[in-house]
């Protein structure tokens, strides 16, 4: 699985998940946007289009690319935007990394791309992502049936459904 992360360096290096996951040999960390897989599907959070099973074979054949920067930063980081056709989102999800736990939708970067994985459907290599991380079968755990829910979701649209019909219910 080809796993590329564009890295802003604005975090610490020491909470880092992308950091580690560059260490575990489960990414491949880039500092020059020039150098990102075309073809691949962009994790952006202001994508209009959610990452679905639609997206199975952008991820079997280029990979998936992670934006790891500042939430506070990240309109700093328009250029990283515009790279792509492939951009997804990601639908509602709560962080369960220590830096974040229980926060939704504000996911570490390897939150992020195993929930891409798990949602296409490669939940194999979405458990495998996690592994190296103390808390990372907790966010498996915490957000198992919505999981479960988005990857059996053929399209972007059901995947939104899904979500909103879930906010719905909690309100």
């Amino acid at each position: 699985m080809n796993i590329t992360v564009f890295h802003a360096n604005e975090c610490d290096r020491k909470k880092c998940t992308t950091v580690k996951m560059e260490k575990l040999g489960k990414c491949r960390i880039v500092n020059n946007i020039n150098k990102i897989p075309s073809g691949a599907i962009v994790l952006n959070p202001f994508a209009e289009k959610a990452v679905s099973y639609e997206d199975y074979r952008f991820v079997s054949r280029r990979g998936i690319v992670g934006l790891d920067c500042s939430w506070n930063e990240v309109t700093k980081s328009k250029k990283f935007f515009a790279l792509s056709k492939y951009h997804r989102s990601l639908p509602f999800l709560i962080a369960t990394n220590p830096v974040n736990y229980g926060k939704p939708c504000i996911l570490s970067t390897v939150e992020a791309i195993a929930a891409t994985l798990y949602i296409t459907r490669f939940k194999e290599e979405a458990e495998d992502m996690l592994q190296g991380f103390k808390w990372g079968h907790t966010f498996l755990e915490l957000n198992h049936e919505l999981l479960e829910a988005y990857s059996e979701a053929d399209t972007s649209k059901e995947v939104v459904e899904i979500q909103n019909n879930f906010l719905e219910s909690k309100k």
